[in-house]
């Protein structure tokens, strides 16, 4: 199913079968995108949601110099903006970082299958609240957290999120951002992010190469970046990697 991996981790278990089938129902047929593709722009009315099967997408705006900061990273089950269903609009960007499999989900639709099943629009809004978790944590990253960091925090969370998913293997997991997207979602500039990755690699924390982050010591690494996932909010079970 499409929709497998959504609230995977989380509180999927809390679903049943009959929503899990209203849910994939109102999903349109699979569509790959090549990375580097703009999705959504700003301003932009919207009357459908995105949903992310597999891949790597981000949010980002623009400053007027032209300079890009990335606000989200969206992983495979993720409604990547779920929250233009009741704004109608989004105030800001949606790009693929990787090569990205996604469904659409037709907001009439939504519409339709929250009337319908109240739980499962509970959930949907539970997927929000869990985005605007998420939101808040990367200010703090940003506004406390020097630049190892930053970057230790960003690791961490990627890692949860994709354990929790079932893409980490090994300690390991695909990482398309490049030095400067990297940079551009922890406010570094390219440079500083080459430098930093290389103490946590000589750290023994992590190491980045080939398009594919290695964990090497969790614990350390999580400790750098003042990480704590309780604001992933997963289930008991995939908290801790």
């Amino acid at each position: 199913m499409l929709t497998d991996n959504f609230l995977k981790g989380r509180r999927r278990r809390e679903m049943s079968a009959e929503e899990r089938a209203a849910l994939e129902s109102v999903m349109g047929d699979p569509v790959t995108l090549p990375r580097r593709r703009i999705v959504a722009r700003r301003d932009e009315v919207v009357a459908q949601s995105t949903f992310l099967v597999s891949g790597f997408m981000c949010r980002y705006m623009d400053s007027l110099d032209g300079q890009r900061q990335l606000v989200s990273i969206q992983t495979s089950g993720d409604f990547v903006d779920l929250h233009g269903y009741p704004l109608q609009r989004l105030d800001h960007d949606v790009a693929t970082l990787s090569e990205c499999v996604v469904a659409y989900a037709p907001h009439d639709k939504l519409t339709e299958l929250i009337e319908a099943f109240p739980h499962l629009g509970r959930l949907l809004w539970f997927s929000t609240m869990v985005d605007a978790a998420m939101h808040r944590e990367w200010i703090f990253r940003l506004g406390r957290l020097d630049a190892v960091g930053r970057v230790a925090h960003m690791l961490s969370e990627t890692y949860c999120r994709l354990h929790s998913v079932g893409l980490v293997k090994n300690h390991s997991f695909d990482w398309p951002l490049t030095q400067q997207d990297l940079g551009e979602a922890c406010g570094l500039t390219g440079v500083h992010v080459n430098r930093t990755l290389r103490v946590l690699r000589e750290a023994g924390m992590a190491e980045v190469s080939d398009h594919v982050v290695t964990v090497l010591d969790y614990d350390r690494l999580a400790s750098a970046g003042e990480f704590d996932s309780d604001y992933l909010y997963l289930n008991d079970h995939t908290r801790t990697p």
